[in-house]
């Protein structure tokens, strides 16, 4: 593409593992194929609002293929669209997309990389509307975006969750406890699934069944008369009694997705304990999932996607996100991807899987 001389990249959400690797695929292959000029754009959104850009070179992306984190930093509380600033004392939001499209044009960017979400591509919806060419990476460690099977990151959440359960098997063996282990993934249970089916979890709780508390404290007591003095209970954070809500662990208002769950561990836990007498714990992963060197599988997936996205810009595609559709990276339009989460559907085969070896779903 003629028209295509310099492109802007940033991660934008929480942070998660391969971030800094999609930024060197996506940075090599544009400066070492196509001799693009690339500018790093710090901090998410945020550096876009407040003009923080800086060139990447071939040695500033060197070496980073195994790092965790990102070196560009980013932001999951902020929003062009809902940029909070103070006003006599007080808080309150405006509209500055028009003052990130003159940094765009300032700094000549002819095309946009956004690395992040579902809310970060909702954000990238909106420049395209403005006229922007955005093509959108997919990261999270939740495997929630809509249109592709899988996030970079995931693998390396899974993995750490399924280390976390393997280790507290031996805790819960030894003191016939109940060991109830809390893994992130917000409205969709993709990690606590993989990692407990991996991890050989006896009880598996996530958002898309919603549980009955008897049957879970049945599967426990059962499984003590049988000899099995103790028991494994793997239960992602979005999940919740059958006609109960979400716990909630905090509210921010200040961010554009203010809901922070956490603590249906501890509530599991303690019904447990109260119903069966078999003594229980809680265990809460939480941001240990995000950290730490990616995984060799999140390290590839980075690479193809991070490849991927310069290859479409210089096809002359438009406000694509780049996917992977059974074992193929291809591509679908970016607004598809906006605002939707993909959550487990109740018929998926690993659940299943998981029924017939014995796995209780709380339902």
């Amino acid at each position: 593409m003629k028209d295509i001389h310099r492109i802007g990249i940033l991660t934008a959400g929480g942070d998660c593992p391969g971030l800094n690797a999609v930024i060197r695929a996506v940075a090599k292959t544009a400066l070492r194929k196509y001799d693009l000029e690339v500018i790093g754009i710090e901090d998410g959104f945020l550096g876009l609002i407040q003009n923080r850009m800086r060139p990447l070179d071939n040695e500033s992306v060197s070496n980073i293929l195994t790092l965790g984190g990102t070196i560009l930093g980013t932001n999951n509380k902020i929003a062009p669209r809902r940029y909070p600033m103070k006003v006599n004392g007080k808080i309150e939001f405006r509209d500055v997309t028009d003052r990130c499209m003159e940094y765009i044009a300032a700094n000549k960017l002819d095309a946009l990389v956004v690395i992040g979400g579902d809310g970060s591509m909702s954000i990238a919806s909106d420049f395209v509307g403005m006229g922007v060419n955005c093509i959108g990476v997919p990261k999270t460690i939740d495997n929630d975006l809509y249109g592709t099977d899988v996030t970079f990151g995931f693998a390396t959440a899974v993995s750490v969750a399924t280390d976390a359960l393997d280790r507290v098997h031996t805790t819960a063996s030894s003191h016939h406890r109940v060991m109830v282990v809390e893994v992130m993934g917000r409205n969709a249970g993709w990690i606590a699934l993989h990692s407990g089916i991996a991890s050989g979890s006896d009880i598996i709780l996530i958002p898309e069944i919603p549980f009955d508390i008897e049957v879970i404290c049945d599967c426990v007591a059962g499984r003590s008369r049988r000899g099995r003095a103790f028991s494994i209970v793997c239960v992602a954070e979005g999940s919740r009694y059958q006609g109960g809500e979400q716990v909630v662990n905090h509210v921010d208002p200040t961010s554009p997705d203010p809901i922070r769950l956490g603590g249906i561990g501890q509530k599991v836990a303690a019904d447990i304990e109260t119903r069966t007498g078999i003594e229980t714990r809680t265990i809460t992963l939480g941001h240990i999932q995000r950290g730490g060197t990616p995984v060799a599988a999140d390290r590839v997936l980075a690479t193809e996607f991070g490849n991927q996205a310069i290859e479409l810009l210089m096809a002359g595609e438009k406000s694509r996100l780049v996917v992977m559709k059974g074992r193929t990276v291809t591509h679908i339009p970016l607004q598809e991807a906006a605002n939707k989460q993909r959550l487990i559907p109740p018929d998926h085969p690993l659940i299943a899987a998981g029924r017939n070896v014995g796995t209780c779903f709380g339902n």
